[in-house]
């Protein structure tokens, strides 16, 4: 299977180059990506836990998924497409912000990513795809909160950092869907 690229870009999003991803996590270089958050009717936001065998943070609870867009693909075309690929369903999503994070992990690679977050609302249960997932669940967002708080190893470095300004973004628009 042919390594996918990233979309390398510089601090105003404006595309500049590709790159092969692991290289890329290899360079620390700064490449575009998004993060998708699903919430159901009860508020509640559905986590995966990625696949043991993934290359970094296998195990590890973060949003209901994320990855890397392609070249042409929009943000909201690439957070649909992942959705399906990942935990198999489709749901319309909305960009809520983007933000630049650089997080280092223990096996030598480095996440530096422009990364545009979005959510989406749904109440079926995911076919996961066992290649990306090993795990899912429904959380409410403040149990969620405590959790990172009292248990952060047990999630992602990226999702730790958006997490808190999707908490802002859900409590301060709570009754709008």
């Amino acid at each position: 299977m042919k390594e996918e690229n990233v979309i390398l870009v510089n601090e105003q999003n404006e595309q500049i180059g590709t790159m092969p991803k692991m290289e890329a996590h290899e360079k620390a270089v700064l490449h575009r990506a998004f993060s998708v958050f699903v919430m159901n009717d009860k508020g509640e936001t559905m986590l995966q836990q990625r696949a043991s065998h993934k290359y970094h943070s296998p195990l590890l609870w973060t949003n209901t998924c994320c990855s890397h867009q392609r070249v042409g693909e929009s943000n909201i075309e690439a957070g649909k497409r992942r959705l399906q690929e990942e935990m198999g369903f489709e749901t319309e999503l909305k960009e809520l912000f983007s933000f630049i994070y650089k997080a280092p992990f223990d096996n030598g690679l480095t996440e530096h990513e422009l990364d545009h977050v979005m959510v989406g609302y749904a109440n079926q249960e995911p076919s996961i795809n066992p290649e990306e997932v090993e795990a899912w669940k429904w959380m409410q967002p403040e149990d969620i909160k405590v959790d990172i708080a009292n248990n952060p190893d047990n999630y992602t470095a990226w999702f730790k950092i958006i997490f808190e300004k999707f908490y802002i973004h859900i409590t301060e628009n709570k009754f709008k869907s």
